[in-house]
């Protein structure tokens, strides 16, 4: 018989830990101010299974050739479609794929294995994954009485 748990065992686990982690940082969070978003952020942070790379990941930068006669800029229109944060919008499309990918791993495989496979990107990657993430699970949360 098969012992891996399923996709929604995994979840429905991860998200018993998340609300340990934020029941047991509810008083900082008071004491430091926090929304109930930031408290669900650092409960993803402090995640356990979370390895992090013993490196920081340089973050690629965008070549620096001048564009010939550049078009005028459309206006950034906030996209409630995508699950990546409004920062996140105007990424390369690389990087955006990349925190869609993880935001599936977490999704399907479970919160620690997509933290630690995140460990390995840029930090605007993680911060951006850590972001997309908590905004994904913060309604459920919210539905459970976790978080308000």
């Amino acid at each position: 018989m098969d012992e891996t748990p399923s996709m929604e065992q995994s979840l429905e686990s991860d998200l018993k830990t998340l609300a340990d982690g934020i029941r047991n940082n509810r008083e900082k969070a008071v004491e430091q101010n926090y929304s109930e978003q930031d408290l669900v952020k650092e409960a993803i942070r402090a995640f356990p299974n979370f390895e992090r790379p013993s490196a920081p990941v340089p973050v690629p930068q965008p070549s620096a050739a001048p564009a010939q006669n550049p078009a005028p800029a459309a206006p950034v229109l906030p996209n409630t479609a995508s699950p990546l944060p409004d920062y996140a919008q105007n990424a390369a499309p690389e990087v955006k794929l990349e925190i869609e990918y993880l935001l599936d791993l977490a999704l399907t495989q479970g919160l620690g294995k997509a933290l630690t496979e995140s460990g390995k990107s840029p930090y605007f990657v993680q911060d951006a994954f850590h972001d997309a993430l908590a905004g994904k699970l913060y309604p459920e949360l919210q539905k459970r009485g976790i978080v308000k």
